[in-house]
């Protein structure tokens, strides 16, 4: 199969027309649909709908949209090791994060490793939903999880420890749950259909349901109603320690359980070498978590 070609239906599907992509290719817009037509007529099948001003996909195009952005990244990653540009790491990385952890975390990193590597870059989907890395094209997820799905290749970056929080004014008016039990009496805010929250008491793990006049399926959600003195909501430290330093939150440590902390996950494709330019990011993400826990540390100690 001709990368050309495939280079051709990609950067058409990216820019909505084949004059568009002809132009990001450096072709004249001739030479960029007779390369369309003949992957067509390699494949057997119409991959978009074409009109004097509008381009579409056909079902067979959107099936076969992954896999051609697949194979012109592979393409780019081979062309850059063996050609390698000023700073060694070029073309286009695609990554997906929850929204949280993408703002808050990867947000922070990302400018200064642009910088680093002026030729790469970067498609970040942050969405709190669970992301088909090899349907979607990724080359690598960040994931907050116990991670459990063994069809998927995963690297464990850092610890991601979760506290109970609560605003300073609701604790003024509901109280201070200190032990387990307390959260029976709280109004607790939780994620859609989660009923219950995992706690690890002594070298045992204990599930508390937990009930609230508030759920979402966004743990932004809940984290602005925490703010705003609604309930008490289980949180990742990296999320609420603005709003701890700030006075927004407290947090609640209990006598008798401390929730089950999670681990922040690189996953790749198990259909695919797992790329350079894949492999910086994530090192670089380690190093950056790496040094937030170091600053955290000093704070705490002082």
């Amino acid at each position: 199969m001709n990368i050309d070609c495939v280079a051709v239906f990609v950067e058409a599907t990216r820019t909505g027309s084949l004059a568009a992509a002809a132009r990001e290719l450096g072709v004249v817009p001739m030479a960029a649909s007779r390369r369309l037509a003949a992957l067509e007529a390699e494949l057997g099948v119409r991959l978009v709908h074409r009109t004097t001003r509008a381009l579409a996909l056909t079902v067979e195009g959107e099936a076969f949209l992954p896999y051609a952005e697949a194979m012109v990244e592979d393409a780019a990653s081979a062309r850059a090791a063996l050609r390698p540009s000023a700073s060694g790491i070029a073309g286009l990385l695609r990554l997906t994060a929850s929204e949280p952890f993408g703002r808050k975390v990867i947000g922070a990193m990302m400018p200064a490793f642009l910088i680093a590597n002026p030729d790469l870059r970067v498609d970040l989907l942050l969405t709190d939903d669970l992301v088909d890395i090899v349907a979607a094209g990724m080359d690598v997820a960040i994931r907050i999880a116990p991670l459990r799905d063994s069809s998927l290749i995963a690297r464990r970056l850092a610890d991601s420890p979760r506290r109970l929080y609560a605003s300073p004014g609701y604790l003024a008016s509901a109280g201070t749950p200190r032990r387990l039990a307390d959260l029976e009496g709280h109004q607790c805010l939780v994620l859609s259909g989660a009923t219950h929250w995992a706690f690890a008491v002594g070298d045992k793990m204990r599930r508390l349901r937990v009930s609230g006049r508030y759920s979402s399926n966004s743990i932004e959600a809940l984290h602005e109603a925490c703010l705003r003195g609604v309930g008490v909501t289980l949180l990742a430290e990296w999320n609420a320690a603005s709003d701890v330093a700030a006075g927004r939150l407290v947090p609640l440590p209990l006598d008798d359980g401390e929730p089950e902390g999670l681990g922040i996950w690189a996953v790749y494709p198990t259909a695919r070498l797992v790329p350079p330019k894949a492999r910086l990011f994530v090192e670089a993400l380690k190093s950056h978590l790496e040094q937030e826990t170091e600053t955290a540390t000093l704070v705490d100690e002082r």
